[in-house]
């Protein structure tokens, strides 16, 4: 879905460009095939996070967004008007709405008082990158502490991910630390030196109570920590954000009042609340034991099965991620598909029509009614035919609406005809008050 969405603002092909597309998905290691699903991004991106965050940055700069870098934050107040940030220079900057994106560890959510439940570290894991004097075992290896791997980097050096057999290691890691868990799985430490960097981290997996707080807010790590299995954590980061920046923004320049900022927490933490459940599933079956390994085997048929696999597939992949925005047709609250269409302007993709973050009516001529100019300013309307299946992952095919109401974040608010008389107010409410009549 994280594929999708960066599809959906025009930049996915500098990310696809160096990363490699590939099967990826897996619960517990198990692998999940996706390439029948139906969406352009049928796979899953081999990305290292520094070259995602670099090549964010990279277009963030082009934007013309102004950055502050190395600049801590140590606290805030905040009050009806907007939020005193406080620098650990002694600076205070003021912001009507500041946004916590700080990490696990955030500064703005122990500031802001949001309590962040959940279960402490069972396990705890190594992952360095090295060099080793020997060669060593590459691949996967499972053992009573759980899973382990190495695998060979381009420029010659190794990269180490190994569960540690004491479990309440803590503080920050050593070489040594490292040398005492690659003997305990491999039985050697394959002569690992010159360290390039060293980090520990645990299944600790906690969620904030509360993703608003008055003027602040908080997204990814800073809202949700887990165990990285699936490599979920920064796919429900960059969703989260997503979800939360064009409701920012809407409110910011006055469309919308600032409720419109409470369906962010209704949305997005639930969404976070399954990935905590489906991490601590996983962290469970990566162990080793014999009890676990038959486990594993039974959950690895069940998975080989096609309704299982697309479900555990969509879910991981973020695909299945369904908003509770009423009833009606089943396209609401889900991600409308990238459909191939025709417009006045020639051929296009749904995805293309998403490329400057407005919301989009989409009138497929099959209404009741005919269009009007009643629409609020910032709403797009374009009139297309479809061209193809109306298909959604696990869900399947679904009827074809005569029209529909796509969400800056590619999900779909409203789908029905132009008759029907929820429109004016479902507009209304995520997209500002149409212009005043004429009359």
């Amino acid at each position: 879905r994280t594929i999708e969405v960066l599809d959906q603002r025009g930049v996915a092909d500098r990310f696809l460009a160096e990363g490699q597309a590939m099967q990826v998905q897996g619960f517990a290691t198990i692998p999940l095939d996706i390439s029948d699903f139906p969406t352009r991004h049928n796979y899953g991106l081999a990305l290292w996070q520094r070259d995602f965050e670099r090549i964010l940055a990279g277009w963030t700069d082009e934007l013309g967004v102004p950055v502050a870098r190395s600049t801590e934050v140590t606290g805030f107040e905040q009050d009806d008007e907007g939020v005193g940030v406080e620098l650990a220079d002694g600076r205070t900057l003021r912001t009507r709405f500041l946004v916590g994106c700080d990490g696990g560890r955030s500064v703005v959510r122990k500031a802001a008082g949001i309590g962040f439940p959940g279960w402490d570290p069972s396990v705890r894991s190594l992952i360095a990158e090295v060099q080793v004097a020997q060669e060593p075992v590459l691949g996967i290896q499972r053992d009573s502490a759980g899973t382990h791997g190495i695998g060979r980097l381009p420029d010659g050096h190794v990269r180490v991910v190994v569960r540690e057999h004491d479990a309440l290691a803590a503080g920050e890691p050593t070489l040594d630390d490292l040398r005492r868990a690659l003997v305990a799985v491999w039985g050697t430490d394959f002569g690992v030196h010159s360290p390039r960097w060293i980090s520990r981290f645990t299944d600790m997996t906690r969620q904030a109570e509360h993703y608003r707080k008055g003027r602040v807010l908080l997204a990814g790590d800073a809202a949700h920590v887990h165990y990285p299995v699936g490599g979920q954590g920064l796919n429900i980061g960059v969703q989260d954000a997503v979800n939360l920046g064009w409701k920012l923004g809407q409110v910011v320049n006055g469309v919308s009042p600032d409720g419109l900022l409470d369906t962010y927490h209704a949305e997005r933490h639930p969404v976070a609340a399954r990935v905590l459940q489906n991490t601590m599933a996983q962290t469970a079956l990566s162990r080793g034991d014999d009890r676990m390994d038959a486990l594993r085997e039974s959950v690895t048929e069940l998975l080989a099965m096609d309704e299982p696999r697309k479900r555990f597939g969509a879910m991981i992949s973020g695909l299945d991620v369904h908003y509770d925005l009423g009833d009606g047709h089943p396209l609401v609250g889900r991600r409308m598909p990238d459909l191939d269409l025709h417009t006045a302007d020639g051929p296009t993709r749904v995805f293309e029509l998403l490329h400057d973050a407005r919301p989009l009516l989409l009138d497929f001529g099959r209404s009741r009614a005919p269009a009007d100019a009643s629409w609020p300013a910032q709403v797009d309307y374009v009139a297309a035919r479809d061209g193809g299946t109306w298909e959604l992952p696990v869900v399947g095919a679904v009827a074809a609406p005569a029209a529909v109401v796509i969400r800056p974040d590619g999900h779909v608010a409203w789908a029905g005809d132009l008759a029907d008389p929820d429109l004016p107010p479902t507009l209304a409410r995520w997209f500002g008050p149409a212009p005043a009549s004429a009359d």
